[in-house]
């Protein structure tokens, strides 16, 4: 089994971070991993992303072209992006700073206001651990609890940092699982 993961956003919107702590977390569980990043030409404001790939086997290539699964946080990127992922994919969408939603009826949309629950908890600088939440309530990709372990490694020093870094990673994952149970819940009524 494989599954790819591409994050995009503005640089300083904790993308790398996010996709380092899903490939860390993934390694840690014995996982084959492949953490690709880009940047634009600004690291600050500019264009990054970078494509995480999770197998179980050996990784052909680590150049996806077709994510699976696509986490946006702002505008640009989902208009870029959001056309690429596979058909029963899905794409969390920052609905903080993307007024737009995207036209497919193939995949699944989570439009999650990240920024708005960042604010709400202290911080908006958490707004991707809010996304990186949501991502792994809808899909279990790696434990939470892995997740957990490398956020206190990462942030241990810095208590408060610490601690709204697990709350916003813990409330976009009851979002994502929420919507994926109301999904579960709608094909169980139709199937």
């Amino acid at each position: 089994m494989q599954d790819e993961v591409q994050f995009a956003g503005f640089g300083g919107q904790g993308i790398m971070l996010i996709g380092k702590l899903l490939a860390h977390s993934a390694m840690h569980e014995g996982r084959e991993v492949c953490w690709l990043p880009s940047y634009g030409p600004e690291m600050r404001g500019g264009t990054a992303y970078c494509t995480v790939v999770l197998a179980d086997r050996p990784i052909g290539s680590p150049v996806i072209s077709n994510p699976r699964y696509l986490v946006v946080m702002n505008r640009p990127s989902l208009e870029k992006f959001g056309p690429m992922v596979k058909t029963q994919g899905a794409v969390v969408i920052n609905s903080s700073l993307i007024p737009i939603s995207i036209d497919r009826t193939d995949i699944d949309v989570l439009r999650i206001p990240c920024n708005d629950i960042a604010v709400e908890l202290g911080d908006n600088r958490v707004a991707s651990m809010v996304a990186l939440g949501a991502l792994l309530g809808y899909r279990t990709l790696v434990d939470l609890e892995g997740i957990k372990e490398l956020v206190k490694e990462t942030f241990g020093k810095k208590v408060k940092v610490l601690n709204i870094n697990l709350l916003a990673l813990e409330r976009g994952f009851e979002l994502g699982r929420a919507f994926r149970e109301s999904r579960q819940g709608g094909q169980e009524e139709q199937g």
